[in-house]
């Protein structure tokens, strides 16, 4: 039985179609899952996690597209896992499959979220002559890229990096009327408020009058309370 197979194997052991069914009311579009808890997923993943870390990268990311090519949520979380676990392993030249999976598998908010803010936040931080790419992800016509372009500058702002491509990227996205997108970089906003409070806010304060109201409150959702209500004044 091959690794992937091993996988696959324990995700349908372990499957409970209450906790598939309860899944589905997270997610707006229809998605594909084995009804497994995050905590369960990540002790499979960390089950083969070892064996994994021992493969070339060209069979690490063979293994990786494999378990996206499933369409099921858990795969991506062990794929996107495995990514993040060998993280320093990365190079410039992987930039090209990343983005590849990112228009390919990520078709709904978890796994979006569960690439850009590891494996793709820390390699944009690491290789910061890619950021601007986010500029054109920002612009796309697929929503989950334009989410990516947010919240993949999360893992920067979180560690006190990349605060002009931030609002770079806020500054894009500003009239968005994706209601996902807009919880992406109001949410971005919010990480950059925990190290940033004053440029935020003034950020929020200046553009306030055109900002979704999604987006304002994800944003000043972790400011002190002062500067919430200097952000809502009218």
């Amino acid at each position: 039985m091959s690794l992937i197979q091993e996988i696959r194997k324990d995700l349908k052991e372990k499957s409970n179609p209450d906790i598939a069914k309860q899944s589905r009311k997270f997610f707006k579009e229809k998605i594909k899952t084995h009804g497994l808890r995050s905590a369960a997923v990540m002790v499979i993943a960390k089950k083969y996690f070892p064996r994994v870390k021992l493969m070339s990268k060209q069979d690490l990311f063979i293994l990786c597209e494999e378990l996206l090519m499933s369409g099921y949520n858990e795969q991506a979380s062990i794929a996107f896992y495995f990514l993040f676990k060998l993280k320093n392993n990365h190079e410039k030249i992987d930039f090209n499959t990343f983005e590849k999976w990112l228009k390919k598998y990520v078709d709904n908010w978890g796994k979006c979220d569960d690439f850009c803010t590891h494996a793709l936040g820390h390699f944009v931080m690491s290789f910061p002559e890619y950021i601007p790419e986010l500029n054109k992800w920002a612009k796309s016509s697929n929503r989950w890229m334009r989410r990516a372009s947010a919240v993949t500058l999360i893992y920067s702002v979180r560690r006190k990096k990349n605060l002009e491509y931030t609002i770079k990227i806020a500054n894009i996205l500003l009239r968005d009327g994706d209601d996902m997108v807009q919880k992406g970089y109001g949410w971005m906003l919010k990480e950059a408020s925990k190290n940033y409070p004053e440029e935020v806010l003034n950020y929020v304060i200046k553009n306030k009058h055109v900002m979704p109201r999604t987006a304002l409150r994800y944003a000043i959702e972790k400011l002190p309370l002062r500067m919430k209500k200097e952000a809502m004044k009218r």
